[in-house]
């Protein structure tokens, strides 16, 4: 059984014990989090759609850590104008794991 669920303002599909990164959750390692905001819940034909969320259906997730992502390089040149500007950056990520799949 697989879920869409919305979360930190994207869709992600989640399947049952699966790890995955998201953008960092206020939660800490070791931590309990229950999403409510399940767009499509099941698998084959007893697939739910919910409009836009499935009704009494949940996710919980375990937080197993918070950590920053590879750097990102941008740059920025604008050719025949000495304008170079490179910068990086790091997004902040909480790993977490799909503890269990909850239907009303």
């Amino acid at each position: 059984m697989y879920a869409v669920i919305e979360i930190s303002g994207k869709q992600q599909i989640i399947r049952q014990d699966e790890i995955i990164k998201v953008d960092r959750l206020d939660a800490n390692a070791g931590d309990n989090v229950t999403i409510t905001r399940v767009l499509a819940l099941g698998e084959g034909e007893n697939l739910k759609f919910g409009n836009p969320f499935v009704a009494g259906a949940s996710v919980v997730f375990e937080v197993l850590e918070n950590k920053k992502d590879k750097k990102v390089i941008v740059f920025k040149k604008k050719r025949r104008k000495r304008y170079e500007v490179k910068r990086g950056h790091r997004q902040h990520l909480s790993v977490v794991k799909v503890k269990q799949i909850n239907i009303n």
